[in-house]
């Protein structure tokens, strides 16, 4: 919507807002009851013809066709009952039973792998590990940055015919020690952290494979000793083969292997390089024929679909252009087609779309001015998709396959909705010097006057690929009730937050924190040039990287940023881990300039406004030596800052009650600086 357009609209429904009644702290943050939202049905597929449906606590069973509801009863007889936890597998990590559920693996003390059986018969699979070798049992730096948090530091496999059992073997014997310490008690403790930092020795990383029945493990045909980095692995749905992922150090070429389980020996199937770095593969997709598989690579600048066949040739791009394909949703062999979602019509919007295997036929299923997602039958032939867009609660409909609506199964807008003052949310795009059209959403003050500039209130993260602007209804207590109390708040996405591909990203290769700033500067005069920003009141805040790139701003970019609350970020990246920061900075030795470019300690004496640091004393990701170090910084430089310290707290605060004095704490910071009304203490009890 043009500015001057929505800020006419703004102000015609101001008068609306008027008339509206504003929430009350009790409603918000009391749970006080009000019929302005209601709680969406949970669905789900029973089979390719039947759905679930869960509402008020009850879950019924629904004819796609008929739309007749049924008390969904199962059927003990056909239900394979979970077998129970062996008892000798108590206190183990990471249970995991076999596809046929005669093995359970799992690791102990994080050092070694078992197998238990049926009958509870341990099988200790490995015997090497140590303070410093794990088997099966993922080194911090592959759990934060490679395998991912949700696996829990899992690193083993199961074939689907659970014959075999793949697992890592890492060795950190020469990975640097980080020590963190405890406050607590009369002498404290320390914590020994493993913890490579940029061009440090990263631990040392074997593929192994254990023939369940025998317990023999080959190894795959690496060098035990290389610098390298495995990725999650793919096993073929025949179990025949082992799909590994391969990087180098430097992280700018990416090869996918097959490995035979039986002797080790790896065949090469993908390479792919790039001048920047390469990204893992999230899964691989293979077709029901067994002969091909699809790949999913931004190698082009952009996130595409590729057909391979099963030896790894490409027989073609499935898709193609400039936008970002998601995902892939559905494989429909039959009729060689590809269900996939993708940000197209719109970067900050989610559509399905189907095209055929060989990239012709490309259509749109999902409807309107929505960011859909969406849950496939089992078989392909319908689609459940849970919609909204900014203005619009989210709503769930059924769909064919097609993009045909049966029926709608929910809304989440409730009877009371029209009747309250909630704040209104526009996406808008501001052009850079160099072409780029920057997604930004203002969220405005529930009483504005177009006549009049506001506090702003900044929340970013910032990293590369991790936008946070979306066309999607996103509705918290605490931005409500700012609203009403008058702050202006945005989110901003730079060139490299996703909207603008891989073609985007690739600005932040060697010089972390430029864009970021840049982009986010421009966004801001912006706004200061349309009359809704006081240029005195400009405040930023996140967490982590949004904790660095707030540090940054008040710093780098000190001109236009006038306030910052900076929770535990990285404030130097030679301070972060090695595979993250490499990832995108090279090492030290390769790239000093970039390093001394990016950090905040080298713009400290440009501190201007109110900057507050924030760090947990036992933060195990973002260490507070970061801190620490800026802190010394500028109070060498006779500098005036704020620094809240969270003894025992970790890499961010969940929901303990350091949360929620957190919280608290940027309450008063906003109130105190931005607003500059009495602290209502009582709201944030």
């Amino acid at each position: 919507m043009p500015v001057k357009i929505c800020l006419l609209f703004c102000l015609l429904t101001g008068l609306v807002y008027a008339q509206k009644q504003p929430f009350t702290a009790a409603q918000l943050f009391k749970n006080e009851k009000t019929a302005v939202l209601q709680t969406l049905p949970t669905a789900g597929w029973a089979d390719n013809t039947h759905y679930l449906l869960t509402k008020n606590g009850k879950t019924v069973i629904v004819d796609v066709k008929t739309g007749q509801e049924k008390e969904n009863k199962v059927d003990g007889e056909k239900v394979m009952s979970p077998p129970s936890m062996p008892s000798n597998a108590k206190g183990s990590q990471n249970l995991t039973f076999s596809p046929n559920q005669k093995w359970a693996a799992y690791t102990r003390d994080g050092k070694n792998l078992y197998l238990t059986d049926s009958t509870g018969k341990e099988k200790q699979l490995t015997t090497d590990g140590s303070e410093t070798v794990y088997n099966g049992y993922a080194a911090w730096v592959y759990w934060e940055e490679v395998l991912g948090r949700s696996t829990q530091h899992k690193a083993f496999w199961w074939s689907p015919d659970s014959k075999y059992l793949a697992f890592m073997r890492f060795d950190e014997a020469k990975v640097p020690v980080f020590p963190i310490a405890g406050a607590t008690g009369q002498h404290g403790y320390l914590e020994s952290q493993r913890y490579p930092k940029p061009g440090d020795p990263n631990p040392l990383v074997k593929m192994g494979i254990v023939e369940v029945a025998t317990g023999k493990t080959v190894w795959a045909d690496y060098d035990a000793n290389a610098d390298h980095y495995f990725g999650m692995p793919f096993w073929t749905p025949d179990s025949k083969s082992l799909w590994m992922q391969w990087k180098n150090r430097g992280q700018d070429v990416l090869k996918l292997v097959a490995v035979d389980p039986a002797t080790g020996r790896k065949t090469e199937l993908v390479s792919e390089s790039q001048k920047t770095w390469v990204d893992w593969l999230t899964t691989v997709h293979f077709l029901i024929d067994g002969r091909q598989f699809i790949r999913q690579s931004d190698e082009s600048g952009w996130m595409h679909l590729y057909l391979h066949t099963m030896d790894g040739k490409l027989k073609n791009p499935v898709t193609s252009g400039a936008y970002t394909v998601t995902g892939v949703s559905h494989i429909y062999a039959k009729n060689g087609l590809v269900y996939f979602t993708a940000r197209k019509e719109n970067s900050a919007r989610t559509d399905l779309y189907k095209v055929k295997l060989d990239g012709k036929g490309l259509q749109r299923l999902t409807f309107g001015e929505f960011s859909h997602q969406v849950q496939f039958s089992p078989g392909g032939n319908y689609f459940i998709t849970t919609y909204s867009n900014l203005q619009t609660p989210p709503k769930m409909a059924l769909l064919d396959n097609n993009g045909k609506l049966i029926r709608e199964l929910g809304d989440a807008k409730g009877t009371d909705f029209d009747k309250f003052s909630v704040a209104r949310t526009e996406l808008v795009r501001v052009p850079t010097a160099d072409g780029f059209q920057l997604p930004i959403t203002i969220k405005y003050p529930t009483n504005f006057d177009p006549n009049k500039r506001y506090p702003v209130l900044i929340s970013i993260y910032g990293g590369p690929n991790a936008g946070s602007v979306y066309d999607r209804w996103a509705y918290a207590a605490p931005s409500q009730w700012y609203a009403q109390e008058g702050l202006l708040q945005v989110a901003i996405d730079h060139r490299a937050s996703g909207h603008f591909g891989k073609t985007g990203q690739n600005f932040m290769h060697r010089n972390l924190g430029k864009w970021e700033i840049d982009d986010y500067s421009t966004a801001v005069k912006w706004l200061i040039d349309k009359g809704l920003a006081d240029p005195k009141k400009i405040a930023i805040t996140g967490g982590s990287y949004g904790g660095y790139v707030t540090a940054l701003a008040l710093t780098r970019g000190a001109g236009v940023f006038t306030h910052g609350i900076a929770n535990f970020g990285v404030m130097d990246w030679s301070l972060y881990d090695s595979e993250y920061t490499e990832r995108f900075m090279d090492t030290p030795a390769e790239n000093p300039a970039g390093y001394k470019e990016s950090s905040v300690l080298t713009y400290a004496d440009q501190l201007k406004g109110t900057l507050r640091i924030v760090h947990g004393t036992m933060d195990d990701n973002v260490h507070m030596q970061n801190s620490i170090q800026l802190v010394d910084k500028l109070e060498n430089l006779n500098k005036h800052f704020e620094f809240m310290v969270y003894p025992g707290a970790r890499h961010g605060f969940g929901t303990t009650g350091k949360a929620k004095h957190a919280q608290a704490e940027t309450a008063r910071f906003i109130y105190q600086y931005l607003l500059e009304k009495p602290f209502p203490a009582e709201v944030w009890q």
